[in-house]
């Protein structure tokens, strides 16, 4: 495939990032859905959110996908994209209970995405301890501004 058929298929993902539903579903992904279990992953598949989590999760791994099987080669697509270790930062360390769940195949070309990417394990644990801060940091505003809206 050349680079520039390449480049094509990065603008359309992009493109697909860009849909309101899509953007939505991504803000509620990395905002409010905090898993820390499949429990949790479970209960959001039968929430008002179901679809913003299989929205997420079905676009990365197809695009996972892509970069898997040659369509986009895994440097340009690591050069434009970072939001995918983000994904996996925060369904690693739920693999084993997802697969128990719904299967072996879940989740593998993200997976196989993040392996080959250097330094890919590393890097989503490094988002996974950053986005464990930000939280961290938005609980005490909130209930710094709580306790000031009660004063």
């Amino acid at each position: 495939m050349s680079k520039q058929d390449e480049a094509g298929l990065i603008l359309k993902l992009y493109e697909l990032r860009r849909d309101p539903v899509m953007r939505t579903a991504r803000d509620w992904f990395f905002m409010e859905f905090n898993p820390q279990s499949a429990d949790d992953y479970i209960a959001a598949l039968f929430s008002e959110h179901s679809g913003h989590l299989r929205m997420v999760i079905s676009y990365w791994d197809m695009a996972a996908a892509l970069v898997n099987t040659g369509a986009i080669s895994l440097d340009m697509f690591n050069e434009t994209n970072g939001e995918q270790l983000g994904v996996f930062a925060k369904l690693e360390p739920l693999l084993p209970a997802l697969r128990q769940q719904f299967g072996p195949q879940a989740l593998k070309n993200l997976e196989k995405l993040i392996d080959d990417t250097p330094d890919g394990r590393e890097r989503a644990a490094m988002m996974r301890e950053r986005m464990k801060q930000i939280r961290a940091k938005a609980v005490t505003a909130q209930s710094r501004s709580a306790e000031a809206v009660g004063r």
